[in-house]
């Protein structure tokens, strides 16, 4: 959420800043809201100000012995009208607050102009893409022909966008994720937590998926209001909610392996081939809550976290930025990892690393207290994917692949794999 002082003192330039992110701001009703809370909270300071006035005149007054019935009609008056003030306050307080909870985040002015994933900012790229001496398939053709990856049984089971892995395939994801979780915890310092696959809508609220992308999620029916996650962001950056920490603890870094899900409202016809684009996932997520002067920084060595992870795989990718018409709503800057994938000869987004500045951390509390002024301020959190593991077992699949159709598994994969070296037919 955005501070609300922002939009008192210069609401034009924020809406200014809000259109890099293809976003109009409602100003005029912002300012009637505004306007009216003003007027109310005056009134209401006005009329407390009598209130105590006439509660010392009856004190006085009934010490002198006189009828202080008058006086007592008079300040019931005033609190009938401070009551009713009180339920108009809070209706228009709340109104202003789903406004505010449905204003994106500001962009970062480093981030380019742009209106879509066309316009993105390519900045450095690793590793060459594979020269093949045949017709490189993709994963979908060679998970069939290797007997690991079924999604025709999955859409039996479920529906579309779900998959069945067997065999040495389900042990080669399950070593990615081992292999990203140790490289988390044991080379760049993150602690490993385990969280809850289901969430309460204070959570998705805190980090921005609530109330604006509902149509997102999967709602789990029933007498409480839980949601599947969509990411594992959402649990652990809600580990700082209501929280205040010394500023000796930080940063918190933290990693966790969970599944995700998301509905994939709005991308019907996208990626419906293969694992690119699925309705259940797994990955293995960066959260950082860190002191607001490291934010930039952090988010510079995050990304080079699930950089690394990458190049121990030897899987070629590049780095963009996003512009401003393609960074997520709670974002103020993000890069976004692509890797190439021979089947589809291009990149695909595979890690999406981002800052978002005190935009959670005002709604979800989450503090540290400044050993300056003694005072509780709002932390930066960050997060991104280290990696997603479903596409990083494509990419595998795809430029690994040999002639006759076997998969070489990565050096750094096959302790992970029982010393197996190849996935063969």
């Amino acid at each position: 959420m955005l501070d609300p002082k922002l939009l008192r003192t210069d609401i034009q330039a924020v809406a200014q800043q809000l259109r890099k992110k293809g976003y109009e701001l409602d100003i005029s009703r912002f300012n009637e809201l505004e306007e009216s809370r003003r007027t109310l909270q005056s009134r209401t300071e006005e009329l407390q100000g009598r209130r105590k006035k006439q509660a010392a005149k009856i004190g006085m007054a009934a010490k002198a012995g006189e009828d202080i019935a008058p006086l007592k009609a008079e300040g019931e008056r005033i609190k009938e009208e401070l009551d009713a003030l009180s339920g108009e306050y809070a209706q228009v307080q709340s109104a202003l607050d789903q406004l505010l909870l449905e204003v994106p985040n500001l962009p970062d002015r480093s981030v380019p102009e742009g209106t879509s994933e066309d316009d993105n900012e390519e900045i450095r790229r690793w590793g060459e893409p594979a020269a093949f001496d045949f017709e490189p398939k993709d994963h979908v053709d060679l998970g069939a022909a290797l007997g690991g990856l079924d999604f025709e049984t999955a859409a039996k089971i479920t529906g579309s966008r779900f998959a069945v892995m067997r065999g040495p395939m389900a042990r080669l994801h399950r070593a990615l994720i081992q292999l990203m979780l140790d490289m988390q915890t044991q080379e760049h310092g993150y602690e490993e937590v385990y969280v809850p696959y289901l969430v309460n809508a204070d959570s998705l609220k805190g980090t921005g998926q609530l109330p604006k992308f509902e149509e997102d999620l999967f709602k789990v029916p029933g007498e409480k209001d839980f949601y599947l996650i969509p990411t594992a962001e959402v649990p652990v950056t809600n580990i700082g909610r209501d929280m205040i920490f010394d500023s000796a603890v930080l940063p918190l870094k933290f990693t966790a392996h969970t599944p995700c899900f998301r509905s994939e409202a709005g991308s019907y016809g996208r990626d419906t081939r293969g694992m690119i684009r699925q309705h259940q996932f797994e990955k293995v997520e960066m959260v950082q809550l860190v002191e607001p002067a490291n934010s930039f920084e952090a988010l510079e060595q995050l990304t080079g976290h699930a950089e690394n992870i990458l190049q121990r795989l030897g899987l070629p990718y590049r780095v963009v930025t996003l512009c401003g018409g393609d960074l997520g709503f709670s974002a103020v800057k993000t890069y976004d990892l692509e890797v190439w994938l021979p089947g589809q000869a291009k990149y695909r987004e595979i890690s999406s690393c981002s800052n978002m500045g005190d935009f959670q951390a005002r709604r979800l509390q989450a503090r540290w207290r400044n050993p300056a002024t003694g005072k509780p301020e709002l932390l930066h959190t960050l997060n991104g994917s280290g990696l997603a593991v479903g596409r990083t077992l494509v990419a595998i699949l795809e430029n690994y692949q040999q002639a006759d159709g076997s998969v070489r598994i990565p050096e750094a994969l096959i302790p992970y794999m029982g010393g197996v070296e190849t996935l063969t037919l």
